[in-house]
């Protein structure tokens, strides 16, 4: 490994020593200013190892210069050798404030000089091995925590899956109503992990449909009374089977699972909230949901047009809809409709 040494000093003579020096040691190159204006320039747009800065100079003394230099972040552990013929503590006070790393006196020792120059190169690479170290590491948790949300949401698809395999709605549907969402919460202005947490958890949110008893599940027809009484009970089930997760994706899932029929006029279920009271993901599933089983086609209904199943949640907001969230999906109509396009049902 090669250093590199920057060297400021408006001593000429100084220059040819310091240079001297500093080629004695060995795996070390050095570039030499004698204009610390012309130094700081370089400075700020070149990496290095090292810097040997004199006090005195003229323009920009030697505690301006180490100043403005600590003050650019990949400057802020670079090792600075201040050269200085002034013993005074009140000068060395004011370096160290401001970022010098040590200090030698004129005139300078050779021995001492090296010694020092040597000891902070090793002490530079030795931090900014640990800091490739930390890198490293930062880039492998990442790997690994990349690999658990994998396959967390594999495990979401697949939970998802069992709901399907005993819902006449389909794969398609779940995509659908899932990006839809993230539109939504996208034109909302939520966080975007928020969006991304919605887009894994959304599809859960009828996973409770898998305690719902076939002939009621997959009746052709409308339910009686009493059994839409009993299909209602797929919310509670879909939460109790999600609940109590350490998953923040399953946390969300079993929110939107139990929530996602509620009403934002409070005639929804399974517990009549209103407005706000119903969580944000919860009132944008509802939307999404709603408008893409309208479009669908089932063995027991025929699919509404776009036109029909606008009209009917544009008519619902207020009521069944959250104001904004229809909104939100209505001025997005146009990736709407490419999401739809996207994930067409078999």
């Amino acid at each position: 490994m090669t250093y590199k040494v920057a060297i400021v000093d408006d001593a000429e003579i100084n220059l040819v020593l310091f240079q001297a020096l500093i080629k004695r040691m060995g795996d070390c190159e050095s570039i030499c200013f004698a204009d610390a204006l012309q130094g700081l320039d370089w400075a700020k747009q070149h990496d290095f190892d090292l810097l040997i800065c004199d006090y005195m100079m003229p323009g920009l003394d030697g505690i301006e210069f180490i100043g403005q230099l600590r003050a650019m972040p990949d400057k802020k552990n670079l090792p600075i050798l201040m050269i200085t013929a002034n013993d005074q503590k009140q000068i060395r006070y004011r370096a160290l404030d401001a970022g010098a790393t040590d200090f030698l006196t004129k005139p300078v020792d050779k021995v001492e000089f090296m010694a020092r120059a040597n000891n902070m190169l090793q002490l530079g690479a030795s931090r900014k091995a640990l800091a490739d170290r930390a890198a490293w590491l930062a880039e492998e948790v990442k790997k690994a925590t990349a690999e658990i949300v994998r396959r967390e949401r594999e495990t979401v698809i697949r939970l998802s899956k069992a709901a399907e395999y005993r819902d006449p709605e389909t794969g398609a549907h779940i995509l659908r109503m899932a990006n839809y969402s993230e539109l939504i919460a996208r034109a909302l202005g939520l966080p975007k992990a928020d969006q991304e947490l919605l887009l894994e958890a959304a599809p859960m949110h009828d996973i409770g449909k898998v305690g719902i008893a076939d002939h009621i599940l997959l009746k052709p027809g409308r339910l009686t009374p009493e059994e839409f009484e009993v299909m209602k009970r797929h919310a509670a089930f879909g939460y109790e089977i999600l609940k109590g997760s350490q998953s923040r994706v399953l946390q969300a899932g079993a929110e939107i699972a139990r929530d996602h029929h509620e009403k934002f006029d409070g005639t929804g279920y399974p517990n009549n909230l209103v407005g706000d009271a119903i969580p944000i993901f919860s009132r944008i599933v509802a939307v999404a949901d709603v408008f893409d089983a309208l479009t669908s086609e089932r063995p027991y209904k025929k699919a509404w047009s776009l036109e029909r199943a606008s009209e009917h949640i544009k008519a619902s907001s207020g009521t069944h809809f959250d104001p904004q969230c229809v909104d939100a999906f209505f001025a997005n109509w146009d990736a709407v409709l490419e999401i739809r396009h996207r994930y067409q049902d078999e």
